[in-house]
């Protein structure tokens, strides 16, 4: 998994400040998502950061803290997560964020158990 994050020019990274304000939360509570595992982001372009497409109407996305949670038991580094979530995969026929966008995180994660 040491392939970089595909750099979709969709995807915009979102700094803390950007995170405080699309979520309306004070900072310690963004630390606080971040931390639980709503949230995940990289520091892989030198500057903190979280993919926008992981918030949904002003708010992490529903299905993401399960799948995080199962990526990190798996043995993944958020920059490897982030970069499964958003890289095409062919069991899923897109990538894993779209499909839990649509809301198919049963099949997300059945795949996501896989990679241990």
């Amino acid at each position: 998994m040491s392939e970089t994050a595909p750099e979709t020019p969709a995807i915009k990274w979102l700094t803390t400040p950007d995170l405080v304000e699309i979520l309306d939360e004070p900072l310690g509570r963004v630390r606080r998502l971040i931390a639980e595992h709503y949230l995940i982001g990289s520091t892989r372009n030198g500057t903190f950061g979280v993919p926008s497409i992981f918030i949904v109407d002003g708010e992490p996305l529903a299905s993401l803290r399960g799948t995080i949670i199962v990526l990190k038991d798996a043995g993944l580094t958020d920059d490897e997560a982030i970069d499964w979530l958003l890289s095409e995969q062919e069991e899923l026929g897109r990538t894993p964020i779209a499909a839990l966008l649509d809301g198919h995180k049963s099949p997300v994660r059945r795949i996501a158990r896989t990679l241990a």
